[in-house]
């Protein structure tokens, strides 16, 4: 593939991005250089990303409980059971399977997600959703696991697999999220069992030794190039063969009861587990990524009234407008009103 010409007034933009969470060795040609990244670029970024997590971690650290930091430092994640009152989690899942909200799908091989906004629409017809969303408890293990400040974005997810379409889901290969430190958060609404396609993880591949920021190093010499999309967009794919060489790791199926909540830093390795059979799984879900160079252990966006529970709406309807000014379909369908419990529409 011939390299990238770079027009000359985009550098800023460009440059601006390494500064930031930008990833894509694809879409942004400073990130993909090779000479660059000969040079260290990448795993600059890998390293300062990392020093500046640990930095905030230590700041946030007196909102989680020590037993959940000795989790996590070990681990990479935190189970926490019985997350919420049991009576206010049979009132959110009772709702959740019968009342429609607004809801958006987005199709990758065999696999549905569905997404609906816990904002102002959904927390007006059920404001029990704020014992989530709202949670100061849950929001703080969230900052912690992802070193940063600022709050987590929240909705309603529910991931449909139909293998019997036989088309590949690139989330069941084990990846990192991107090039630093970032945290996800399930809060599951059912059982979740060995082979209804639960999330996978790699204890203790969160942290960052030698070993991994030579492979980092490696992948950025040749991922602007590689034909695996979400590899060359920065979210770098390992093989169980690679994964052996970077340490003693196993991946592990998370499986846990319902009502149990699980937050993960996904710069560690993950993925979802294949489903041989039609399968659903809903989840109260939250991430958290911001930009991770600021030495700041808070979000000046947290102090602006009302945008707490709008975020995501917002995002959303950026992301209809970027899409429709590029010719292009928006990556999450809308697809009206529908229960998180439905099947598919995309």
């Amino acid at each position: 593939m011939a390299q990238q010409t770079i027009q000359w007034w985009r550098y800023p933009r460009l440059a601006l991005g390494i500064l930031g969470s930008d990833k894509s060795f694809r879409k942004n040609p400073l990130i993909g250089h090779p000479h660059l990244n000969e040079l260290g670029l990448h795993r600059e970024r890998v390293r300062i990303a990392a020093w500046m997590a640990d930095y905030r971690r230590r700041i946030l650290g007196s909102q989680v409980r020590p037993e959940e930091r000795s989790a996590f430092d070990r681990d990479g994640f935190v189970i926490r059971q019985n997350a919420l009152p049991q009576d206010v989690f049979l009132r959110i899942r009772d709702f959740l399977k019968s009342e429609p909200l607004p809801a958006r799908e987005m199709r990758q091989g065999q696999a549905v997600t569905r997404m609906i906004p816990i904002g102002p629409t959904a927390l007006n017809r059920l404001p029990d959703l704020a014992r989530f969303s709202h949670n100061q408890s849950i929001a703080g293990l969230l900052r912690y696991v992802g070193g940063a400040g600022g709050d987590p974005i929240h909705f309603i997810q529910t991931v449909i697999a139909e293998p019997a379409l036989a088309k590949a889901d690139p989330q069941t290969a084990l990846h990192a999220d991107t090039f630093h430190s970032t945290s996800k958060a399930w809060l599951f609404l059912d059982d979740v069992e060995a082979d209804n396609g639960p999330f996978v993880f790699v204890p203790g591949s969160h942290k960052l030794t030698e070993k991994r920021i030579e492979w980092e190093y490696r992948q950025s010499l040749i991922a602007s190039t590689d034909n695996r999309a979400h590899h060359a967009d920065g979210s770098f794919r390992i093989t169980p063969e690679e994964l052996t060489t970077l340490g003693d790791f196993e991946p592990k199926k998370v499986t846990v009861p319902a009502n149990t909540l699980v937050v993960a830093d996904t710069y560690a390795f993950h993925s979802r587990a294949v489903s041989f059979k039609h399968t659903m799984r809903v989840e109260l879900h939250a991430y958290h990524r911001t930009n991770p160079f600021s030495p700041l252990p808070f979000s000046p966006l947290s102090f602006i009234p009302g945008l707490h529970d709008r975020r995501l709406d917002l995002y959303l309807g950026h992301s209809d407008r970027k899409a429709k000014r590029a010719g292009r379909k928006p990556t999450w369908q809308d697809v009206g009103e529908c229960t998180a419990y439905s099947e598919p529409h995309t």
